[in-house]
């Protein structure tokens, strides 16, 4: 089963809510992880399973990091605040972004993306993530 991690600033938690509400018929047949702020939030909203990962700021991140890195994440939506006042102080913003880059995992960083690559994972568009992990080939 291929795995959708969601992460969202606290200025976009409502955002991924709505998103999640709206296509929670095509997410709950997909393991989905999140943060535990994230994560709190997407089954209050949606009632699906959501794996909790630590809060964000003690080793969430970190732990969606990792699960990126070793290939447990298939798909990343990553909403988060994003100015142009605060665009060049975010040095970090685009960590999520450029690991994912990295490993080869399709990343949305906004609404219309994220609902192109879930319209792709209902049509199987992303099964070769699988038929990758199953043939034990990694990033």
């Amino acid at each position: 089963m291929l795995t959708i991690a969601l992460h969202a600033d606290n200025e976009k938690k409502s955002l991924l809510e709505n998103f999640c509400i709206a296509y929670k018929h095509i997410l709950a047949n997909y393991r989905l992880i999140a943060t535990e702020a994230t994560a709190e939030h997407i089954r209050l909203a949606t009632g699906l399973p959501v794996k909790n990962l630590l809060a964000g700021g003690l080793g969430g991140d970190k732990q969606l990091e990792s699960a990126i890195l070793n290939n447990d994440v298939d798909l990343l939506i990553s909403f988060e605040k994003v100015s142009l006042e605060t665009f060049r102080e975010a040095a970090d913003h685009n960590f999520l972004i450029r690991l994912s880059d990295l490993c080869s995992i399709p990343v949305a960083t906004n609404i219309p993306t994220a609902e192109c690559l879930i319209m792709s994972l209902q049509r199987g568009d992303l099964d070769w993530r699988e038929e990758m992990k199953a043939a034990g080939k990694t990033n």
